[in-house]
């Protein structure tokens, strides 16, 4: 299995990895939603805005989040999260994943290491490639 992202240019000009995936909401229905590949996250973190449409209901966390902008309130959510891969298929993530309350501690989700974890991930920017392989997929490394 190969999901496919890629190194989006964001608002500030800066290119990033990305993935586009779908979060399922209260109502069912899914909300797309970019992540930022973070190789240095521990865990997957919704935006607030991204909390807000979700409409779930949420479990008050213990610890808030933290990074480089320091600590952050969040909250826990307990949904799904899926990805397309190249099969056109889908994989699923079910599980709780923490979510920042306040409006601008974090301007996009980020994919975190409980999800990337269980991948090879390549964040590649040289050659444009931002993927996580699985199953049957492999990389290798070579000289020229």
């Amino acid at each position: 299995m190969r999901v496919n992202g890629e190194w989006a240019l964001c608002d500030d000009g800066v290119a990033r990895p990305i993935l586009i995936g779908e979060v399922r909401t209260g109502n069912g229905s899914w909300l797309k939603v970019p992540f930022l590949v973070d190789t240095g996250a521990d865990r997957t973190v919704f935006t607030s805005g991204v909390l807000e449409k979700l409409d779930l209901e949420t479990i008050i966390g213990r610890d808030g989040v933290s990074g480089l902008g320091g600590l952050a309130l969040s909250v826990i959510v307990e949904t799904q999260i899926r990805l397309s891969h190249e099969s056109a298929g889908k994989v699923l993530f079910r599980g709780q994943y923490a979510a920042v309350t306040d409006l601008e501690a974090l301007d996009i989700c980020v994919l975190g290491r409980d999800i990337t974890g269980l991948f090879g991930l390549i964040v590649d920017q040289p050659q444009g490639v931002v993927c996580m392989l699985g199953q049957r997929h492999r990389y290798r490394i070579e000289q020229d």
